[in-house]
């Protein structure tokens, strides 16, 4: 069984990668299908004005706090070897930082910082667009089922 401070670090990893997942899967379920049926040039200004107001510290906190947490689990993970929930942390860990945190520096901060550089109004803008909602969404789809995975792997880690 973990327990003292091992066994905090993983419930604030659950409670970290538990709202992260309900972040992406918002903007998953409604939030991208929402602005896809916007015109293009107010969907476009809109998710850029989400995407700027993301770098806040509180989400951020939260955000990068949790991959930072995930990193500190896997490690601690390796050195102490414990009896119990060993693969289950190793499995949250990993979902979380290759998953949620990888897959966002890799796939949806690029379209990101695409987009942001164009201009709303621009034709080219709307072809973009769509190509944008649907590939940000199965990237996003992705970042919300791995961060999902995460917290129920730290969750069964505990049990």
């Amino acid at each position: 069984m973990i327990d003292g401070p091992y066994f905090v670090l993983t419930v604030l990893g659950v409670l970290g990668t538990g709202l992260v997942a309900g972040v992406f899967c918002g903007f998953s379920t409604f939030v991208m299908k929402g602005l896809a049926s916007l015109p293009p040039a107010q969907g476009v200004a809109a998710m850029n004005a989400i995407n700027v107001a993301a770098l806040t510290p509180a989400f951020m906190i939260v955000f990068v706090g949790s991959a930072v947490l995930c990193a500190v689990l896997a490690v601690v993970t390796f050195v102490l070897w414990p009896d119990a929930g060993t693969v289950e942390l190793l499995v949250g860990s990993g979902l979380y930082l290759f998953g949620t945190f990888g897959v966002t520096a890799v796939a949806n901060v690029p379209r990101n910082d695409a987009l942001l550089k164009m201009d709303p109004g621009a034709p080219e803008t709307a072809t973009y667009w769509r190509s944008y909602v649907r590939e940000w969404t199965i990237w996003n789809h992705i970042r919300a089922v791995a961060s999902a995975g995460a917290a129920v792997s730290y969750v069964l880690a505990l049990t």
